[in-house]
């Protein structure tokens, strides 16, 4: 049973997967390498899923992931927001680097997610703060400074409003503009209270919407579009079965904290494997309709901060003339 792959539609963050899998496995994963760095309470964890095998067995594709963690964005500390954002355009940078993406390249940014929900707008949000500049070199080419690159945008709504899937509407976008690059910006779906609105995770495996909330659509990949895809994504909402699960986690180390009688509370709960014991939290919790997804009730705010991170990171990464050590300021 050990080569069987996890659950982890539950998570979206290939960090998480892997720690699923590792757990489950008792040790690491074989054709996963992974490398952590952190400074400035900024903890950074760049993950290689080298393998089919290893991805079959993470639940996440092959490909390159970095995931930045920041918990101290819960403070709503301005300086931090532009230390990240700063450390964020240099990751940035790197992964373009890493990819090969030349830096005249030009870049389409797609927000993907539904400006009416607040957990799922943080797409349209960075897209309405990143500097744009094709229709400069389309009308004015002879006008543009140097140290700025062909960059546009959109946010093209949900098949619910619209009636048409994302990825329709970026083919047609991508036959007509002919980027050379597409990133695009999703929320996205954790298993961890700890994580939501705090990570930002960097991708070049694309995006497949609404994964970590179950669905199962057509998604923007290189090979669907015929250009590279960068995914960026923050995860906004949990599961209210992962709550429940993590409460009963917290609620055993109390117990064997507290008395010598934890194993006689805890019972059979106690024997059971993470997974196992998720999945029964979820055989309860899904007939009667309350697995729902939960986002924290200052998302309005935290949704904010967070897309203005990406954007001021994004312009900096994206515009050598932006200076990367005042990003914040090329935000409107």
């Amino acid at each position: 049973m050990e080569n069987e792959p996890i659950y982890s539609g539950s998570t979206d963050l290939a960090l998480e997967a892997n720690e699923l899998a590792s757990r489950k496995r008792g040790d690491a994963i074989p054709g996963v390498e992974k490398e952590v760095r952190e400074e400035d309470g900024i903890k950074t964890t760049i993950l290689d899923i080298k393998t089919d095998e290893a991805g079959r067995l993470v639940g996440k594709l092959p490909g390159h992931y970095v995931t930045m963690e920041v918990p101290g964005l819960r403070r709503k500390d301005s300086a931090l927001q532009d230390q990240v954002a700063t450390r964020f355009a240099g990751e940035f940078a790197d992964f373009l680097k890493r990819i090969g993406v030349d830096p005249d390249a030009k870049v389409l940014i797609i927000g993907l997610g539904n400006w009416n929900v607040t957990a799922d707008a943080l797409g349209p949000i960075v897209v309405e703060n990143v500097l744009v500049t094709r229709h400069y070199f389309e009308l004015m080419p002879g006008q543009v400074e140097y140290g700025y690159r062909e960059v546009s945008a959109i946010a093209p709504g949900v098949l619910g409003t619209t009636g048409i899937e994302s990825s329709e509407i970026v083919s047609g976008i991508v036959e007509k503009t002919k980027p050379d690059l597409i990133i695009a910006i999703d929320a996205l779906a954790s298993r961890s209270l700890d994580r939501v609105n705090t990570t930002i995770q960097i991708a070049d495996t694309g995006v497949h919407p609404g994964s970590g909330i179950g669905n199962k659509r057509k998604g923007l990949t290189k090979a669907i579009l015929g250009v590279p895809v960068i995914a960026i994504g923050v995860p906004t909402v949990v599961y209210a079965s992962t709550i429940v699960d993590n409460s009963i986690d917290f609620m055993a180390a109390h117990f064997r904290k507290e008395t010598r009688n934890a194993d006689k509370i805890l019972g059979l709960l106690d024997k059971l494997t993470d997974q196992e014991r998720l999945q029964l939290v979820k055989e309860v919790l899904d007939p009667i309709g309350q697995d729902l997804l939960v986002t924290p009730k200052e998302i309005d705010q935290f949704i904010e901060d967070i897309a203005n991170i990406i954007a001021s990171g994004l312009n900096a990464a994206l515009h050598a003339a932006v200076d990367s050590d005042n990003v914040a300021a090329y935000t409107h």
